[in-house]
């Protein structure tokens, strides 16, 4: 039985075991030899040990197990689903991240450069805030007058320009006011988990650049990527229409028309994991922030809760989706461009563990070959800002922390070779 199966590549085999997974014996997955790693590590997320006497229950069965089963909320189903799981990743750290989460989240304001932005960013200040991006820039270009350790390639280094975003000190738990309405006919500014925008300075964008924000609702990522001019092309994209209404109502409130219209800003609603055959080989530059368990909103939202009962399915296939959604952004990728994956989830699962499933998938299935960026000196770079995880394999997650409340927020930039 094994033999015809650890043949598949990697996201077929995922498909195959997700349509039969009572038909085979999850331990034994997890423990053949030719089943490869990934796929291991996403079977143990279910893992159950098939005996030779279990036995399909029946539909009154299961009618009685659900009618007895205690109901609780979902916020309470996924602190407990956090705490078995986190507590064996982090270990020591989950402590402190469980009482972050749990606690009120910080936030950042983001400039709005079509806005009068001097008069804005002096206003923040005023509010004790300070820009946390030119700052850690500014810092980074005196470091090497110091005599410091030598920074990597300008490539690598990159951020994308003209980003301004204000945050209070850490420890400092005052809240910005509401953003309100300029004297320019758009909102000042937009407040957003601080964390949130280094995706988008990962990203590295230059002037003239098409970009793909493939999973771009509610909006903020695709605002900031607006914000730094680069873009000549911009395909804002999300599979949910009433996701991709909000979207088009950030863009309204911040982005003057003629700005829109120049940036060619295209908003759609397509299957993101059909971009790759849609439009391949065809950007420069593409943020994938995919659809995750949201970590923080699932401990204290009920609504659109991804652990609600309904939606276990759903949330089983999670690592499925991401990965494909990360192949079709890197197919849709010129050979030499970048692309980085993202999400507001702590889980290995849907962070590094995609990224690495992701890039074996196409070095077999398509002879595509991706490098995996080091970002260490990114973590460097905004370390007096946020908290990061110091063990990711891929990649880079910054971790709540009482001090700074931001995040979670992974993050892993790729450059497609070939």
């Amino acid at each position: 039985m094994l033999c015809p199966v650890a043949s598949m590549s990697t996201l077929w085999l995922l498909e195959a075991l997700a349509k039969n997974l009572p038909r085979f014996p999850t331990a034994v997955l997890c423990l053949h030899p030719r089943v490869p790693a990934v796929v291991q590590l996403l079977l143990l997320m279910n893992a159950r040990v098939v005996t030779a006497r279990e036995r399909i229950p029946t539909k009154a069965e299961v009618g009685a197990q659900a009618a007895t089963e205690p109901k609780f909320p979902a916020t309470r189903l996924a602190l407990q689903n956090f705490d078995m799981t986190y507590s064996v990743q982090f270990e020591d750290l989950w402590p402190s991240i469980r009482v972050s989460l749990l606690s009120e989240q910080k936030y950042g304001a983001l400039v709005n450069n079509f806005a009068a932005w001097d008069h804005v960013s002096a206003e923040l200040e005023q509010l004790s805030a300070r820009d946390f991006v030119n700052e850690a820039i500014s810092h980074r270009e005196r470091e090497p007058e110091s005599g410091q350790t030598a920074v990597p390639s300008p490539a690598s280094l990159a951020c994308s320009p003209n980003l301004r975003c204000f945050t209070f000190p850490r420890g400092d738990v005052s809240r910005f006011p509401p953003a309100r309405l300029g004297s320019l006919g758009v909102m000042d500014y937009y407040l957003m988990d601080a964390a949130s925008l280094l995706p988008v300075l990962a990203l590295g964008l230059q002037p003239g650049d098409t970009v793909l924000d493939l999973c771009a609702a509610p909006g903020g990522k695709t605002l900031a990527l607006l914000q730094t001019g680069c873009c000549r092309n911009l395909a804002a994209n999300d599979l949910s229409t009433s996701r991709t209404g909000r979207l088009q109502k950030v863009l309204y409130s911040y982005v003057p028309q003629d700005i829109r219209e120049r940036n060619r800003v295209r908003v759609t609603s397509w299957d993101g994991r059909k971009w790759g055959e849609l439009e391949g080989d065809t950007y420069d530059r593409v943020l994938v922030d995919v659809p995750c368990t949201v970590d923080r909103h699932s401990l204290h939202e009920e609504e659109n809760n991804i652990f609600q009962r309904s939606r276990k399915k759903e949330r089983q296939m999670l690592p499925m989706l991401q990965m494909q959604l990360l192949a079709a952004g890197l197919l849709a990728t010129k050979p030499g461009g970048h692309v980085v994956y993202s999400t507001c989830s702590l889980s290995h699962l849907q962070n590094e563990y995609v990224v690495q499933g992701t890039v074996e998938f196409l070095a077999n299935q398509y002879s595509i070959h991706v490098q995996v960026e080091d970002l260490t000196h990114f973590r460097k770079l905004f370390m007096d800002t946020f908290f990061f995880f110091p063990s990711c394999q891929v990649g880079e997650l910054v971790i709540p922390n009482l001090m700074a409340n931001f995040g979670p927020m992974y993050f892993c930039k790729m450059c497609r070779l070939t």
